[in-house]
């Protein structure tokens, strides 16, 4: 099953671009630093002008795409030293959503929860580094949901895929076992509702990586 299978028939045309695109970017299939038209990406992703174009807009907002009248679209580049930056500023907004999500935590979100632990543990055995990606996604957003904190969780949802699409570039080859223990060491602490330890497994999570960011930016 691929990521498009994965997107619901009916979520909203906006929805099903916006998550292709930023997959696309976070895979580097559009790579960093290049230029593409938005025909370009209509024709790409098979979808209408209008949801491609919010979905645009959207990702332009979030700082990975730039959008250059009459020079088409910039994909973000990828300057190691700014993981390190992207992190500095989710720490915080980390801590936040995970001890919100141990306090408030639903069986809906315990259920995505059993399900992103899952998939993200069948991508280690596997070695399959985009259903990785896919079941750190399905992670962010069992998080989000959980927390009942829809202010923290739309901070925090950009920064987590620019970490995402730099832990692919510069970790994603050895990393995956490691990533995947410290993710579902805090996804436990959630479920078992302890929020002290949700929030030490979150900047446990956090400081991995950050050490992941700081051998990249020595490079």
């Amino acid at each position: 099953m691929t990521l498009w299978d994965d997107i619901s028939g009916s979520a909203p045309a906006a929805a099903k671009a916006y998550r292709m695109l930023e997959h696309m970017i976070v895979t580097l299939e559009l790579a960093p630093a290049s230029f593409v038209t938005e025909g370009a990406l209509i024709e790409r992703l098979g979808l209408g002008r209008t949801p491609v174009r919010e979905a645009i807009q959207r990702l332009a907002w979030e700082g990975l795409l730039d959008v250059r009248p009459r020079a088409g679209i910039a994909i973000a580049p990828l300057h190691p030293g700014d993981w390190l930056r992207v992190l500095d500023a989710r720490r915080g907004v980390e801590v936040v959503l995970a001890r919100s999500a141990a306090r408030f935590v639903t069986r809906e979100a315990a259920d995505l929860f059993h399900e992103a632990a899952l998939a993200m543990q069948k991508a280690v055995i596997s070695g399959n580094v985009l259903a990785f990606i896919q079941a750190d996604k399905a992670l962010d957003e069992a998080l989000a949901l959980a927390a009942d904190n829809p202010f923290a969780a739309r901070l925090a949802a950009p920064l987590q895929t620019h970490s995402r699409r730099f832990w692919f570039r510069y970790k994603a080859d050895t990393g995956l076992a490691e990533s995947a223990e410290h993710h579902v060491a805090l996804i436990r602490s959630i479920l078992d509702g302890d929020e002290e330890g949700a929030a030490k497994d979150a900047k446990r999570l956090m400081a991995l990586l950050r050490g992941h960011a700081e051998t990249a930016a020595t490079r």
